[in-house]
């Protein structure tokens, strides 16, 4: 016999596996540290490569000028303007980079305990029809046996 209430459980899990499944997933797999400093590595990555495309397209934009300059001392100048817009830069993406991740992290937490709530429900009422079953089939026996 079908029971409607774990059939409506064991959908809503489904469904909420089908929804959540990828977001919810990196908080099962790793811890919130690596996670975060995964993706702020990977951010870092990101950001020297695209500040080194665009410092070059710069540097090709304005050659003439620089090389008709060719002061060394606007140019140690222009080199230190450079690092401290990249150091600047990359503190700033870093901290956004980690104040995402660190919120998708939460959500996904979030989003496991729910998970694990609904399928201990579900083995909750797994348990308890067992328990009935097994009540009834040892009613049954000891009717059985004040019979004889």
């Amino acid at each position: 016999m079908l029971n409607e209430d774990k059939i409506k459980l064991m959908t809503g899990i489904a469904m909420f596996e089908k929804k959540e499944g990828r977001k919810i997933s990196p908080a099962n797999h790793r811890f919130r540290g690596d996670y975060i400093s995964g993706h702020m590595l990977l951010g870092f990555f990101s950001y020297t490569v695209c500040f080194a495309l665009c410092v070059s397209a710069w540097i090709l934009y304005n050659s003439e000028t620089l090389l008709n300059v060719a002061d060394l001392e606007e140019i140690g100048d222009i080199l230190k303007m450079g690092v401290v817009l990249y150091a600047v830069g990359l503190f700033l993406y870093l901290l956004i980079t980690w104040l995402i991740y660190r919120k998708r992290y939460e959500y996904a937490r979030r989003g496991v305990n729910v998970y694990l709530a609904k399928l201990k429900r579900l083995e909750k009422r797994y348990e308890y029809q067992s328990r009935s079953k097994e009540l009834t089939k040892e009613d049954i026996r000891n009717d059985d046996t004040s019979r004889t």
